[in-house]
């Protein structure tokens, strides 16, 4: 069961509605077990960034990390924590008023057992703002509907010059069989990404990817977000790779033995 708290109290209708309708904020998530996160830093960083581009105010991290401190379970229980920053008293008319960002933390149970390899379509589509984790996720949601209703498991987002840039709520890494291989379109630079990239031990480049042609050249794609990691991606559009490649195998044991920081 998930729980909600604003500024470190239970939730109140009033200011949840005020974010469904004007839906204008930012967030991050990320995993916690028995107190710890991976790349705690980076999402505070992001958060931090973020709150700036948005909303032109700093927040201090401090407040955010005591506010995931006091919503995490006792027992260490692993939990997906979720942090919005959103300013309640913004509203349609004058989104340009100064803002008072608030902190909307949400926890819900980790899935006990990690997902299986992802089939998916690739789908030209920009995120609006994407260097920003923002809640406009209209646009995502609908592109992975349409995968689905076509009988993938997601979508693969490229840009007009069909050169790949992310999944709709994930990032995407290749591995040729040598390097580990960044796509370089345009996409939210994710914390888990920068995590694994900088524990690879191996080579590694970025470098343009195009979903139209040269993707039979990768033994190994995979997505990766902060609730599950590295996970396989076993088909994009009519390319197959490898779920149980050697090279994923490395890789997610990189990930896996990245320490996380005491919240």
């Amino acid at each position: 069961m998930a729980e909600i708290e604003i500024d470190g109290a239970p939730a109140d209708p009033a200011r949840l509605a005020a974010l469904g309708l004007l839906n204008y904020g930012h967030f991050t998530t990320l995993r916690a077990e028995a107190g710890r996160v991976r790349g705690l830093t980076l999402h505070l960083d992001r958060l931090v960034r973020d709150c700036r581009t948005v909303f032109a105010a700093e927040l201090d991290r401090e407040v955010v990390r005591q506010r995931i401190r006091a919503a995490l379970p006792a027992d260490g229980t692993p939990v997906i924590v979720r942090v919005t920053v959103f300013d309640p008293a913004l509203g349609l008319e004058r989104p340009a008023a100064p803002a008072v960002p608030r902190l909307l933390v949400t926890t819900r149970p980790a899935p006990a057992a990690p997902p299986g390899p992802l089939r998916v379509r690739t789908a030209a589509y920009r995120r609006e703002l994407p260097e920003v984790k923002h809640v406009g996720l209209f646009g995502l949601i609908r592109q992975r509907r349409l995968a689905q209703l076509d009988g993938y498991d997601d979508a693969l987002l490229t840009g007009a010059d069909g050169r790949i840039a992310e999944g709709a709520t994930w990032n995407i890494g290749f591995h040729d069989g040598r390097e580990l291989v960044w796509p370089d379109g345009e996409a939210l630079p994710g914390v888990t990404a920068a995590l694994l990239a900088a524990a690879h031990p191996g080579p590694q480049r970025r470098e343009p990817v195009r979903a139209d042609g040269g993707l039979d050249r990768f033994v190994a794609a995979f997505a990766l977000n902060a609730g599950v990691g590295v996970r396989p991606v076993v088909a994009i559009d009519g390319t197959a790779f490898e779920p149980d490649h050697p090279a994923l195998a490395a890789l997610r044991a990189a990930y896996e033995r990245i320490e996380g920081d005491l919240v």
